[in-house]
Formats: structure tokens, sequence, C-alpha cells
């Protein structure tokens, strides 16, 4: 039997086209959705967008580095880009949103990959990193300490081995921080581990699936 055909779309050939771009965040997002692992989020060559209502982060950080990434989708060429890494040694975060958009020449559209969780019970994290490049939130820190030397910080987790850190960078610490309205663009989220509470996967065409 033929596939079936839609405005002279084959949707086999469609499906094959986004398997690279979505089948390992979906695996993810099931193993997830079914109890802690460690997780590591990134999209080739891509920002993607992460909005949540309320994040509370126990043993907090935040420092300058330089990730790695492809130019383009294909990843044929890497480029560095400056991040802000943010970690913490513990977080829990309320209506966690996670999107990304993939555009796809053989159709001429783009396809947007949309994770929801957190919305009943909160998601939680251990050893949380977040490669952050822009934040919009209301924040609240809990004795904050500006300008300490990256490598002299007290609080939240260690450099990661091989993280490319601003050589002579300072970073920011405290002993918790509390982000109300959170809406960011980020390159990579990586964590100990991670539990997606009530977890919610959707694929479509409609850019109002963006986080925002």
């Amino acid at each position: 039997m033929e596939s079936q055909v839609r405005g002279g779309t084959r949707w086999k050939r469609f499906a094959v086209v986004m398997v690279p771009s979505v089948a390992a965040a979906a695996c993810v997002g099931v193993g997830l959705a079914q109890g802690a692992l460690a997780a590591s989020f990134s999209v080739s060559g891509q920002q993607f967008k992460v909005s949540a209502g309320h994040l509370h982060g126990d043993g907090f950080a935040q420092y300058g580095g330089i990730d790695t990434v492809y130019k383009t989708t294909e990843g044929k060429e890497k480029v560095p880009v400056p991040v802000a890494i943010s970690s913490f040694d513990t977080a829990t975060i309320k209506k966690m949103c996670q999107s990304v958009a993939t555009p796809i020449p053989l159709i001429g559209k783009t396809v947007y990959l949309r994770l929801e969780a957190g919305n009943d019970k909160p998601v939680t994290a251990e050893n949380l990193y977040i490669d952050v490049a822009q934040l919009d939130a209301d924040a609240k820190f809990k004795n904050i300490d500006i300008g300490v030397a990256v490598k002299d910080k007290t609080r939240g987790p260690a450099v990661k081995q091989g993280e490319n850190v601003l050589p002579g960078g300072f970073a920011q610490q405290a002993e918790s921080a509390d982000l109300t309205g959170v809406k960011q663009t980020a390159w990579a989220t990586s964590a100990g581990t991670f539990t997606l509470n009530g977890l919610s996967m959707k694929l479509g065409m409609d850019k109002g699936m963006e986080c925002f």
C-alpha cells in the first residue's frame, strides 16, 4: 500500500526526515517520565526555549563559559558561542516548558517540538547545569556573593570536567535562588538526575507551540 499523501507530502518520507531531530528527545522524555535518570539536552546548531512558572534552586552559581556548537543543523562545522552557565545543587521547577523549532528543507516548513512537565507535581533535578544565551525572570537570592573567582566559588556543583570557563572569569553564587516567570533561550541543559513529573510531548507545525 502506498504511503498516505496529504497536500503533496508523503508522510512516511517526512517521518524519516524528522527522526534524527526528535527521536532522541522523545526517548529521553519517556525515560524521564518513568523515573529519575541522568539527562543531557542539546540540539545540534540550535538554541531552544525553556520557560517556567517558578524555579527554586539550592546551591546556586553562575559564571561565563564558551560552548562549541554546530554552525548548522547539518553538523559539518563547529563554532564557539558565549554562554552564562547557571548551576544548582538541587532544583524544583513548576510549570516547565521546553520547545525547539526545527526547519525541514524537504517540505519548506518548520516543525516544533514541545515538552511540558511539572504542572501538578514539580520537576526535580540534581546537579543541574543550564548553558544560557538569554534569561528573563524575577529573581530573589539568599546570601548572594557577586564577584568571586570561578576557581574559588563554594556553592553550586563543581565546574564540569571539560567545561570551557572564561579565562580569569568571575562568578556569582548564593545559598538559594528563586526565579519567577522564567523565559530563557539555552544551548544545553544537563543534570545528574532529572525527573519530569507529568510529562507531555507534542509535535506540530504551529508556531504557537513554542514556549514563548
